[in-house]
């Protein structure tokens, strides 16, 4: 496979996973964290370290956008949940 078919089905793989996550509002980023060590933040900031490395100007929150599908603040007004007491154990363990 050559490179530029390599990097067009990361690509399209990518925007599969963004497209999922946008869609799944009931997995919480704390259950992603818990069971898969990253979440949609951690996303977001790759995503801008990868920018940044190519001197691209997008700051954190246009990361976010790009990745949640709306502004930060407001996904977390429409979706996001208070953490259980066990998610939040589960956090400390997996996360010392």
């Amino acid at each position: 496979m050559d490179t530029s078919t390599q990097t067009e089905l990361e690509a399209a793989a990518f925007r599969r996973l963004v497209s999922h996550l946008r869609e799944r509002h009931d997995v919480q980023n704390i259950d992603m964290m818990n069971l898969a060590g990253f979440c949609r933040n951690c996303l977001s900031k790759w995503y801008l370290a990868e920018a940044g490395e190519r001197d691209l100007d997008l700051d954190l929150d246009t990361a976010r956008e790009i990745v949640y599908g709306m502004p930060y603040a407001q996904w977390k007004d429409q979706y996001q949940t208070e953490a259980t007491q066990a998610q939040k154990d589960q956090y400390k363990q997996n996360h010392p």
